[in-house]
């Protein structure tokens, strides 16, 4: 049931809404979210042309013989990579407020947005299921949430998708944000360990393997080699935002 107008405008004056991204008013009769419409307009996917499998811009990282420069280094367990927007503002506002300023309510949104996307046929198979990136428990602790599972709850329930938490992160390792691609990829090697019981019901089936934000690609790997020592049939990982090369730092 819908509010009445003048109670609309009564939560205005007492409890006016801000957008999370640049903190402009949102009029409570806009039903626009936690974001206003001008940032939702600024959300801008990856340019075509994009790589076949992990969908990278192909004008800012194509190696000598033709291949994307980003993922030809994948194992092929991870199969594809697929982000609905670039992590450019307003997007990477929504990304740190979701991940370091305690608005989880942003996942919901976040997660229809990746259901949006055009995923590949062997997503689609029977039995496919959605894995979040685990984090450690002390993250949980702090932050009071997997943002990675959140976003996976509401990515699921869009798509209609079973999710299932195969993974976990038994060991802390250094933030990622301010690593090295070769610092990111020896932090993450072997942080996530398969749960022994799920193990059998996941053998042959797609793994949707859900994060936040794909810049190297390295925790993707690591989470999708202990999805592969499952028995999954592969792996496709699907983010909010995607981190181009010549916009990283460190």
């Amino acid at each position: 049931m819908k509010a009445p107008a003048a109670l609309l405008e009564i939560l205005d004056l007492v409890l006016p809404a801000g957008c999370i991204a640049c903190g402009s008013w949102i009029p409570a009769r806009s039903h626009a979210g936690l974001v206003c419409g001008p940032c939702r307009s600024r959300l801008k996917p990856a340019p075509w042309p994009r790589c076949p499998r992990c969908h990278n811009p192909l004008g800012t990282g194509r190696a000598p013989d033709g291949e994307c420069g980003e993922c030809r280094a994948w194992p092929p367990c991870l199969t594809y990579a697929r982000s609905a927007y670039l992590l450019r503002r307003p997007a990477d506002a929504l990304v740190h407020a979701l991940k370091y300023e305690g608005w989880y309510e942003l996942a919901a949104e976040m997660g229809r947005d990746m259901a949006r996307l055009k995923l590949p046929p062997e997503v689609s198979a029977p039995g496919s299921v959605v894995v979040p990136v685990p984090t450690t428990v002390k993250r949980v602790s702090q932050r009071g949430y997997n943002q990675a599972e959140l976003l996976s709850r509401s990515f699921s329930a869009a798509v209609r998708m079973p999710l299932v938490e195969a993974l976990h992160r038994p060991r802390e390792g250094a933030t990622q944000v301010a690593l090295h691609p070769s610092e990111r990829r020896a932090n993450v090697r072997g942080a996530f360990v398969p749960k022994p019981d799920l193990i059998r019901s996941l053998k042959g089936v797609h793994a949707v393997l859900v994060d936040d934000v794909l810049t190297t690609g390295s925790t993707a790997v690591a989470a999708a080699a202990a999805l592969d020592e499952m028995g999954v049939s592969g792996v496709t990982l699907v983010t909010f935002a995607r981190a181009l090369p010549f916009r990283r730092t460190g």
